[in-house]
This record gives C-alpha cells, sequence and structure tokens, in this order.
C-alpha cells in the first residue's frame, strides 16, 4: 500500500476501517433471545496515551469557516476551560477508562494542500503518504502523534462510500511507527451515508434528517467520522488494542456503537438528542468557543455499553 514516491516507508499497515455512519444501530433483541453483551477485548498491544499531537493535512478547498468548525471540535476534545454540560471533553474522557488513563490532544502542524498535489482521486496509500507530510516531525522524533488527512468535496478516495466514511491505520518510517487517519467531506458523493443524520438515509428506514449544528451538512458530517476515527486511534493504534471480532474489520471504541446519537435510538433513528430553540439544529455535545456538535455513542469499558451524553 505504501506510495512509490515515498521510499522513507519501510511498510504501512492495513487500515482500520471505519463502517458507514447510516448503518444504524444493531435491531434490539426480541423477547425469546437473549442479546449477547458488547465487549471489546483488549489484545495487549500499545495504546496512545498521554499527550498526543494531532498534525493536519488539509487536502483541497475547505474554508475558513469550515475549518474553524473542524479545529474547534479537536480543540475542544482535551479543553482544560470547563463547557457547559454535556461537553465534547466529557465524552472523550470515556477513553480514559481504556488501560493506560487519559490521551491528552493538542492540534500541532497544520498544512495546506489546496492545490491538490497528489490529484483529485486517491488511493488508500497515497493516504498515508500524505499524512506523512504533516507529521514527518513527530514520525523521526517518536513522538505521539496522529496525522490526520481531511479531504475536501470534489476529492474522491478508495473505497470512500462504498465501505467507508474515514478510516484510521499505521506504518513505519524505520524504526519508529506512526498512526494516521484519514476523513472526508461526502457532501456531494454521499450524505446519505457519511454525513447521516443531517441527510436523509440513503438506505433503510427514511426519517427526516436533523438540522446540522454548524450549518454544514458536509463538516457536521466529517466531525462525526473524526470522533469515530480518533477513539478508534487511541484505543487500537496498531490493530492490536480494543476491538472486537477481526483485526482487518473490527468494531472498535465508537464503530461498534454506530448509528446511535440519543436515548431510544434504533436503526434508521439517531435518538433522543438536544434541540437549539434558535436554529433548531440537533446537538448533544458543547465545545470551545460554545460551539455545539453531534456525537456518536463510545463502548464504555466500565458498564461494557454504547453510552451517549444525553
Amino acid at each position: 500500500m505504501a506510495s512509490s514516491s515515498r521510499s522513507n516507508f519501510a511498510s504501512l499497515a492495513l487500515p482500520v476501517l471505519v463502517i458507514l455512519s447510516s448503518l444504524g444501530p444493531r435491531p434490539a433483541a426480541s423477547a425469546l433471545v437473549q442479546e449477547q453483551p458488547l465487549v471489546l477485548k483488549y489484545h495487549n498491544g500499545p495504546l496512545l496515551k498521554g499527550n498526543v499531537t494531532l498534525n493536519l493535512l488539509w487536502y483541497g478547498a475547505f474554508s475558513p469557516a469550515q475549518r474553524s468548525v473542524i479545529l474547534d471540535f479537536l480543540h475542544s476534545l482535551s479543553a482544560t476551560a470547563t463547557s457547559p454540560p454535556p461537553s465534547v471533553s466529557s465524552w472523550w474522557r470515556t477513553t480514559a477508562r481504556y488501560k493506560g488513563g487519559p490521551s491528552n490532544l493538542a492540534v500541532g502542524v497544520q498544512i495546506l494542500d489546496e492545490s491538490y498535489s497528489l490529484g483529485k482521486s486517491l488511493q488508500m496509500g497515497q493516504l498515508a503518504a500524505l499524512a506523512s507530510k504533516a507529521g514527518y516531525k513527530s514520525i523521526k522524533t517518536r513522538a505521539l502523534a496522529i496525522n490526520l488527512v481531511l479531504t475536501s468535496t470534489d476529492v474522491a478516495i478508495d473505497g470512500f462510500c462504498m465501505s467507508r466514511c474515514g478510516t484510521h491505520g499505521s506504518g513505519a518510517a524505520g524504526k519508529a511507527k506512526f498512526t494516521y487517519a484519514w476523513v472526508g467531506n461526502a457532501v456531494s458523493q454521499c450524505p446519505g451515508q457519511c454525513a447521516w443524520p443531517f441527510h436523509q438515509p440513503q438506505y433503510g428506514p427514511q426519517t427526516p434528517p436533523l438540522v446540522a449544528p454548524n450549518g454544514d451538512v458536509g463538516v457536521d458530517g466529517m466531525v462525526i467520522n473524526l470522533a469515530t476515527v480518533l477513539a478508534g486511534a487511541v484505543t487500537n493504534p496498531f490493530n492490536n488494542g480494543y476491538y472486537q471480532g477481526v483485526a482487518g474489520a473490527p468494531l472498535e471504541a465508537v464503530s461498534a456503537c454506530t448509528g446511535i446519537f440519543g436515548k431510544g435510538a434504533y436503526p434508521g433513528y439517531p435518538g433522543q438528542v438536544l434541540v437549539d430553540k434558535t436554529t433548531g439544529a440537533s446537538y448533544n455535545a458543547i465545545g470551545v468557543n460554545g460551539r455545539k456538535f453531534l456525537l456518536p455513542a463510545m463502548w464504555d469499558r466500565k458498564t461494557s455499553a454504547c453510552e451517549t451524553l444525553v
């Protein structure tokens, strides 16, 4: 999978797939069948714990307003200032219940690639090569980092919409391992899959879409998928952390809880969430600068259940 133009990478691990957000939670078991508990087994591998830097590569055309929404979300994850409940940081603290304690995220290097240096149609190996550009220093110094590639609406990615809304994976530069993640803006390609519940679902039960909290269906959908891949990256960075199923297609901290955003969720219905009285937008978390977001449920190691903020 390694890009041939990046010979300094000795190997690239297979990426972890993020299941489409529109698939919804698993249906409730019937009264005659006892549903098996959801358990993410720990496979004895290293996790990303302590101080972790998020290096960003913006690939394609993002407006300042779009970057602001995503940056506010990332800054909210480990914010020291207390946001009103329910807060983004309280959602992220669930990852601290996994072995090794908290993962404190901070935004590091940002690179704008508005010239589409590798074109507008990318393979997975090229995403890893792009991620290395943002995190080259951290790779050399072996600092804990996640190198994020964020692609704009007009960039096609191998498997995007068909099997994934985002992904995270790992690679190696010499003896140093690194982790990377990618999320794309799906608003013009598959909003019914990768920006649900802010768009009518492409498949399954048809329920009215929710109003996006930041007024941007594509970017608010990206936040949901960013939350999914980041939680997976810190709790299963090298395919031997916490997951259920097989390592090549694992159910992870958030992807195990697909489609659940509030109490009472079921396939096609995201659950009961909060609604802004002024804008009518739906949300369940508040971050820095009073920014509102809709975040998916996360598997809680203490309760062995998918927990929501509301």
